[in-house]
């Protein structure tokens, strides 16, 4: 079902031809300038760590009348996002110097060891429920979320698969992306789901595969998405809320309404630094999902929009890098970051201003949590090597 490429033990930098029309730049047509100035490497270097402090505070904000009720300690997930965030920052500078083409050599085992723990993670005795969801496998210290490791492993092994010219099977593809969906829904875990089945699609079209093939996605979506809405009540009730969020304010719609209070009680500038009221327990998941809306209420408008402004700042320089890496894999790789970030960013704030349903998919660097964290900094750590490998070859 899922076979590792042959040319996975040795991955050479193959180069994408001039006249290869994935070499030109989606904007002006020509090759792009190699990411070689110190500006874009700083970017991609300091966002990071500036959103992740800033999502230190806000974590603390969120949960400390949580963490005080819960253990007695309102600084207790606060110590924990700041160990989390040290360890992914470290990792982050351990990877942006090993060579990329590394995680070629190691992605099929990275997927199979995802989709282990995937099945792992089902068992009662094992796997931990959280926000509904069997999506934990408890270590003692910590909790290890498998489908975040997922997530990394889809970009990884896509990546370096689908570049490979002698790979040519979509119902392989096919195969392994319905493979990891069925076993993230069993949890559930929809919001993750969507997530892994967008990047799938995505890293297909930027490895530059016959884009035709991807229609076959749209009737079988469809086709899913009517299934999970019918099989069970809770997201028939979630699909509800989202289209009518006044139908039952202390019911099925009480989440998104007290996110909606938070933003809307931050008028322009917010209420100030540490005067959150909805952080007295009455919004749901605060210091995780919703913290976007803990920013909103004590920041403001003005606060909440500098948040989105740093964001697309992050995701200009990560698209300047895939538009940029000649290297065929590479290109793949940064892609998938790309699209990774993005695809966080959209899904939770499109659930916070009530775009989109909410779906439980963390906030990069800001939502509590320490798989994503870590994951997040390590795709970080892989496009600084690709950058830094850009501007000496460039």
């Amino acid at each position: 079902m899922i076979r590792k490429p042959k040319s996975l033990r040795k991955t050479p930098k193959t180069r994408i031809p001039p006249g290869d029309p994935a070499s030109l730049s989606p904007v002006s047509g020509k090759r792009s300038e190699q990411v070689r100035h110190t500006g874009s490497f700083s970017g991609l270097f300091i966002i990071p760590l500036l959103v992740s402090i800033v999502g230190l505070f806000f974590v603390y904000e969120a949960s400390s009348i949580l963490s005080l009720d819960k253990t007695g300690d309102s600084f207790h997930y606060l110590k924990l996002q700041l160990v989390w965030i040290t360890a992914g920052f470290v990792f982050m500078i351990i990877v942006s110097f090993l060579d990329y083409h590394f995680w070629s050599r190691i992605a099929f085992f990275l997927m199979v060891l995802s989709i282990v723990l995937l099945v792992i993670v089902l068992i009662p005795a094992i796997g931990k429920v959280g926000g509904g969801a069997r999506s934990w496998i408890d270590l003692g210290p910590f909790n290890l979320q498998p489908t975040e490791l997922a997530k990394f492993a889809t970009i990884l092994y896509l990546a370096s698969w689908l570049v490979q010219r002698e790979v040519k099977k979509f119902s392989t593809f096919l195969i392994l992306l319905s493979l990891l969906l069925f076993l993230i829904i069993l949890q559930p875990d929809i919001g993750t789901a969507i997530v892994i089945f967008s990047l799938g699609v995505m890293i297909y079209f930027l490895a530059g595969k016959d884009i035709y093939k991807l229609l076959i996605f749209v009737p079988l979506g469809i086709a899913a998405f009517v299934g999970l809405i019918t099989a069970a009540p809770y997201r028939f009730n979630r699909l509800i809320a989202f289209m009518n969020p006044q139908i039952d304010p202390q019911g099925i719609s009480f989440h998104i309404n007290q996110i909606l209070i938070s933003l809307s009680s931050g008028n322009v500038f917010g209420k100030g630094f540490g005067a959150s009221r909805q952080k007295y327990l009455f919004l749901p998941e605060a210091h995780t999902d919703s913290v976007f809306a803990i920013i909103g209420e004590e920041l403001g408008f003005v606060g909440a929009a500098t948040l989105v402004i740093i964001y697309m700042m992050l995701m200009y320089l990560l698209y300047r890098l895939y538009c940029s890496t000649n290297d065929r894999f590479g290109r793949a790789l940064a892609g998938g970051v790309f699209v990774y970030f993005g695809l966080q960013i959209i899904v939770n704030l499109g659930g916070m201003v009530a775009l989109m349903p909410l779906t439980g998919v963390p906030l990069p660097f800001i939502s509590y949590g320490g798989s994503h964290i870590v994951i997040s900094f390590i795709l970080m750590g892989i496009a600084l090597n690709i950058a830094r490998q850009n501007a000496r070859e460039g």
